[in-house]
């Protein structure tokens, strides 16, 4: 029997961060997860991210279903590194390298109350497709006292547009269509 392999592409999409890149491929590299590593000491549990920190511009590393977004080392130009990433990465994904070591995941809390069960769905629907669209993720952390709170990872974090997103946007959004919520903040990574 012939067995073609896949082709496999990857390429580079700028991000609202000027400081990070998205590397997209045509394939899904990490379906059931998203991981945030802001710093080579949190990439322990990935070998892809550990790998991506050997190189000297590499700053933060998050990696979601098809994309992986790269966060520069400040001085370091987009020209010179995004042709040696999307080699590196292309090669090791080709030679089916472990992206991530397999590791235990707590639910959500709060998810079996109804507010919490709106929100997530908000969330869910309307928000987490466009900021994975900028290369980022938003994951809900907690609804308390009519405050919700996210965590913003990926090109997200850090990004200057993100307080605006954040307010105008997201918060806008869950006040008018959920009358319990009344702010919605960003915990620090």
């Amino acid at each position: 029997m012939n067995e073609e392999k896949d082709f496999l592409n990857v390429y580079a999409e700028q991000t609202p961060n000027p400081e990070t890149m998205k590397f997209v491929f045509n394939k899904m590299i990490l379906p059931d997860d998203a991981l945030d590593f802001p710093n080579q000491k949190a990439a322990q549990v990935s070998p892809l991210a550990k790998s991506l920190f050997e190189f000297s511009f590499v700053n933060g590393v998050f990696i979601m279903n098809n994309f992986i977004t790269i966060t520069r080392v400040a001085g370091s130009e987009w020209e010179e590194i995004i042709p040696i990433i999307k080699e590196f990465l292309k090669a090791y994904v080709e030679a089916d390298e472990t992206i991530v070591h397999k590791t235990d995941r707590s639910s959500i809390p709060g998810a079996d109350n109804i507010i919490v069960a709106q929100i997530l769905d908000i969330l869910d629907t309307y928000v987490k497709p466009a900021v994975e669209t900028d290369g980022g993720m938003i994951s809900f952390k907690s609804f308390e006292d009519g405050v919700v709170t996210v965590q913003m990872k990926g090109s997200c974090s850090g990004c200057p547009s993100s307080t605006v997103t954040l307010k105008r946007g997201i918060e806008g959004m869950l006040t008018r269509m959920i009358p319990e919520v009344k702010e919605v903040v960003a915990e620090a990574v």
